[in-house]
This record gives structure tokens, C-alpha cells and sequence, in this order.
């Protein structure tokens, strides 16, 4: 790799604003705010959602459309699986 042309790749902690989990990743973001992680010192990234919030992972998303389209036409129009 050339020289002085790369963002500089280093340890940040990132912590999630809702839940207060923090997790250690390589990022190039630069932050002003720092943290102690397992003993050391690492700049903080602050994120508004992280797995361990996110409706996906955590099992707690809200389905609009629960029931498939046979389903549907078969309870509008009062009919019964058979």
C-alpha cells in the first residue's frame, strides 16, 4: 500500500444509545469521546442501533401482514382450511 494516502484502521469502541452494549471493531472513524473497554483505552462511537436493538435480532418485530393471501381470501370470504 502506498504511503500516507489510507485513513489510519484502529480499535473504536462502539456503543449502542438505547441498550448500552459496547463492542470493539477496526473502523477508520475518528471520535473526540473515549471509553475503557476490557482495560483499555479506545475511542467511542456512539450508534443508534446495533444488533443487540434491532427488531430483527432481538425477535420483538411487528409482522403488518401476518397471513399469506389464500388465508386471507379464505377468512374474507368465511371459508375453512380443510
Amino acid at each position: 500500500m502506498k504511503t500516507g494516502i489510507h485513513p489510519d484502521y484502529h480499535q473504536v469502541v462502539f456503543m449502542d444509545s438505547s441498550t448500552g452494549k459496547k463492542f470493539l471493531a477496526g473502523s477508520t472513524v475518528e471520535s473526540n469521546e473515549t471509553t475503557d473497554f476490557e482495560g483499555n483505552e479506545y475511542p467511542l462511537i456512539r450508534v443508534e442501533i446495533s444488533s443487540d436493538s434491532h427488531p430483527f435480532y432481538t425477535g420483538k418485530q411487528k409482522f403488518a401482514q401476518a397471513d399469506g393471501r389464500i388465508d386471507r381470501f379464505n377468512k374474507k370470504y368465511g371459508l375453512q382450511n380443510k
